[in-house]
């Protein structure tokens, strides 16, 4: 017991889990916007339009995170000068939520595919034949109906974007969990069983209520056929 208070007394764990919160749900909020309309894009008539979102989904999804956050550090950075402020610490946290959120678009567009493949087709065609647009089709009748058949698939992503979220150090970003629990095994390797203990539990915790609450929502929210 005493390892573990000496432990959170010499170390800021809660700031660094709190850091994984803010890449999160900031992370989520904007691979959300993306992922949006990146479906949309694929069910799109125009099929330029889903040959772009296509080659987009495919690519992020098999390219490992980290490679795209060594790229936002060393390419996009570095090399192309995207610069989100002046302050190392700032910038390299937007350029690791600017690497989350292009690659968990992708996961989001496919959640949100698998929504739209419970909407009936009949659906469309009847809002076609009441002279509504394309445009006007998937935002007023598709999009609601995804949103609620895929509670339980974005529930999951968002899971994994937390987890995901322990990858920003690639991106430099040193208040992180997976940071500072580098740095304590470092310098505390003789209670390494706590400091594990520590970051599991600590997972474990904020992941258990996003699992719960996603199945009370699919199960809420779910279209009755």
């Amino acid at each position: 017991m005493n390892g573990f208070l000496q432990l959170f007394s010499q170390y800021d764990v809660l700031g660094a889990f709190l850091v994984n919160i803010e890449l999160t749900l900031w992370s989520a909020l904007f691979s959300m916007i993306l992922g949006v309309i990146l479906v949309v894009m694929r069910i799109s008539p125009i099929s330029s339009l889903r040959v772009v979102a296509g080659a987009y989904v495919e690519l992020f999804k098999n390219l490992p995170l980290t490679i795209i956050m060594v790229f936002m550090v060393l390419g996009a950075y570095a090399q192309l000068k995207l610069s989100f402020s002046d302050t190392f610490a700032t910038n390299f946290f937007w350029l690791a939520v600017t690497g989350l959120s292009l690659y968990t678009a992708a996961f989001v567009c496919e959640s949100l595919r698998s929504g739209i493949n419970t909407v009936p087709i009949g659906q469309a065609e009847a809002a076609r034949a009441l002279g509504l647009g394309f445009m006007q089709s998937a935002t007023e009748i598709i999009l609601p109906q995804a949103f609620r058949g895929s509670v339980a698939p974005l529930g999951n992503t968002l899971i994994a974007l937390l987890k995901n979220s322990t990858v920003a150090a690639a991106a430099s970003v040193s208040t992180e969990t997976s940071s500072l629990m580098s740095q304590m095994i470092e310098f505390r390797p003789d209670v390494i069983i706590q400091i594990f203990l520590i970051f599991a539990f600590g997972y474990v915790i904020l992941i258990i209520p996003i699992g719960m609450l996603t199945t009370y929502l699919s199960n809420k929210l779910a279209v009755r056929r």
